[in-house]
């Protein structure tokens, strides 16, 4: 059960009131972080910001975007997170072998070397908050010094993203736990 009361819209100030509307015409719903970053607007647009150029402009595919949420979900338990994002990850073309492999902490196997590196990069960054000077050699031959910075960066992002639905207790869609 979340540790923040249901909106009230009625209740918020001009702020929040104004970053309700952006969410709702980015998003077309206020939930999960956005509901809690309410409580800091500013901080809430610049998050929603952040998030949406991911989603809209990022050179990282959609897939690969969904891969290291997931990732990074499990390795954190979020559950809000996963449960939004395992749909997400197979309607943007992960197999249901590499979600449950995830799901399950254990290594996928993977067909495509992309998703094969953007995990690896994304388990080592949750695990050492860094790159090993190979692991970076081989990260920036794969996918170039752009890419790789828009991948750490959304692997920090969404760590940011686990802290805030789990600080705060975010319920998942329609109250269902999906991680153990």
């Amino acid at each position: 059960m979340s540790r923040l009361p249901a909106i009230d819209k009625d209740a918020l100030d001009d702020a929040q009131k104004r970053m309700h509307d952006e969410i709702m015409r980015v998003r077309g719903q206020v939930r999960g972080p956005f509901a809690i970053w309410l409580n800091s607007p500013v901080l809430g647009s610049l998050a929603l910001q952040t998030q949406d150029w991911f989603q809209k402009k990022s050179s990282l595919p959609a897939r690969l975007i969904e891969l290291a949420i997931l990732v990074m979900a499990r390795k954190a338990t979020a559950q809000f997170a996963w449960a939004v994002h395992e749909k997400r990850g197979i309607e943007n073309g992960l197999t249901q072998d590499v979600v449950d492999a995830i799901r399950t902490r254990t290594t996928p196997v993977f067909a495509r070397e992309d998703e094969r590196m953007t995990y690896d990069i994304a388990c080592e960054l949750s695990e050492t908050q860094t790159l090993s000077p190979l692991s970076y050699k081989k990260a920036e031959a794969f996918f170039g010094v752009t890419t790789l910075v828009e991948l750490v960066s959304l692997v920090g992002f969404y760590v940011m993203v686990a802290m805030v639905l789990n600080t705060f207790e975010a319920d998942p869609p329609n109250g269902k736990i999906p991680l153990d």
